[in-house]
């Protein structure tokens, strides 16, 4: 045991040779404010530690502190749009222009034909014009602050009439009266919180409006005694009083879903023939891109919206332009089931996902192969699921198991059901599937617990 009751000075430690390779990855400067935090706490201890002790405990804070904490993992819980999981993962060729644009200068504000400041919105508007047919299409940098900015620049201090069976809470507390309330909009309900008719817009329309909005029901399901006009119905009687109406979409679906077995979210297009006004939805959802609020619509409206303050404030950086005009040409080219992760996962056949679970089974020899169910998540298509094959692992203490899965060097996200954790190929993509099986195969031979 070393006796020594006083610390070696920092000086004295900045000068050992062990410690000449941390100076070189970390700086001087940070590694004194390591040397220092671990000597401040060993002061309490009654003996110090040999003076390499006290490097490699300052060496393991540098580690702790320089370490990302946003890391890669694999999500084999079989919800596609995971939001607590960064929702849609990215395309190759999303990934690949994002990585292009961004270790040069780019164009971002710059009209190579004038040579003068130009205009970033006209990025990814000329691509989402082409694919949902509308006017003009404005970004923004999610969702939320799409429908902050419609109303602020629309409808600021005029009546808004939206339904109580649309008033919405989604994940973090996003809920769309306080969003309205934000903007200086004016809310007026209407209906009751299962019951809509068409007779209760024409009754709030008696008195003068500037807008109404249709919020999609985002993760959650009115069933039973319910009824709801549809948007064109409302679109309809909006304009017959010059109400223009704006339709927060949400999940952003330029596909029809039905064709994968799920039921049918509406899409984009849809909302447009249907007479919207203007629209917004998500980057990050049904659409498969990064995480953008997009606004499509009339030209004039878009206009306003675009020469708004607030915009300048929301406005999108060049990673989100890049990478939502890569996903963006997927869609124009007919190759989004193709290149767009997410729509690859949903159109899987269910073959195919047997094949792999059952090939993590002979890797891991254990476990059985089970049926399933995959969720969509994210705020789309609340209770829909497809049908799914997964590996499930009778394990001792399934929750402290998750814990270790959490610890790998890539993180696996699993989930428990009757006491078994369960694996689902859908969400895994095929390029893990070795890492995967390999990790389980060593954690449960291993696992006595």
């Amino acid at each position: 045991m070393n006796n020594n009751v006083h610390p070696p000075s920092i000086d004295k430690l900045l000068n050992l040779e062990e410690c000449k390779t941390i100076l070189d990855e970390f700086g001087h400067d940070l590694v004194v404010d390591a040397l220092r935090l671990v000597i401040e706490a060993l002061r309490q201890q009654d003996n110090i530690p040999p003076a390499l002790t006290i490097i490699s405990k300052a060496h393991q804070m540098l580690m702790q502190w320089s370490a990302p904490t946003l890391v890669p993992l694999v999500n084999a819980t079989g919800v596609i749009l995971h939001t607590n999981l960064g929702r849609a993962p990215l395309s190759e060729a999303t990934l690949k222009e994002i990585n292009h644009t961004s270790l040069s200068y780019s164009n971002l504000e710059f009209d190579l034909d004038t040579g003068k400041r130009g205009k970033r919105a006209l990025h990814a508007e000329k691509l989402l014009t082409l694919i949902t047919g509308a006017e003009s299409a404005y970004v923004v940098n999610n969702n939320a602050a799409a429908v902050l900015l419609v109303l602020t620049a629309l409808a600021k201090h005029k009546r808004v009439i939206v339904s109580r069976t649309q008033m919405v809470e989604i994940g973090g507390g996003f809920r769309v009266p306080d969003v309205m309330r934000q903007s200086g909009a004016k809310l007026v309900e209407i209906g009751t919180t299962n019951r809509l008719h068409l007779y209760d817009y024409e009754n709030a329309l008696q008195e003068p409006a500037t807008m109404v909005l249709c919020a999609h029901h985002s993760n959650f399901k009115i069933m039973g005694f319910t009824s709801e006009p549809s948007l064109s119905e409302i679109c309809e009687i909006s304009h017959s009083k010059d109400v223009l109406v704006f339709h927060d979409l949400g999940s952003g679906a330029l596909l029809d879903t039905a064709k994968y077995g799920l039921a049918h979210e509406p899409t984009v297009q849809e909302s447009l023939l249907a007479g919207a006004d203007v629209i917004s939805f998500s980057g990050d959802k049904l659409l498969g891109g990064p995480q953008a609020g997009i606004i499509i619509g009339k030209k004039d409206l878009l206009d306003r919206i675009k020469k708004h303050p607030l915009a300048r404030a929301l406005r999108p950086d060049k990673l989100c332009l890049a990478g939502l005009s890569a996903t963006l040409s997927s869609y124009l080219r007919g190759k989004a089931e193709q290149e767009i992760p997410i729509w690859n996962m949903l159109s899987q056949s269910l073959d195919e996902i047997n094949a792999r679970a059952n090939r993590w089974k002979t890797i891991v020899m254990q476990g059985e192969i089970i049926d399933g169910r995959s969720m969509v998540g994210g705020g789309s298509l609340p209770e829909e699921s497809l049908p799914t094959r997964l590996l499930a692992l009778p394990i001792k203490k399934p929750t402290l198991f998750l814990k270790l899965l959490r610890e790998q060097p890539i993180p696996i996200i699993a989930r428990i059901e009757d006491e078994k954790v369960l694996f689902d190929p859908r969400t895994v993509f095929k390029s893990q599937d070795e890492y995967l099986s390999g990790r389980l195969k060593s954690l449960v031979e291993n696992w006595d617990r």
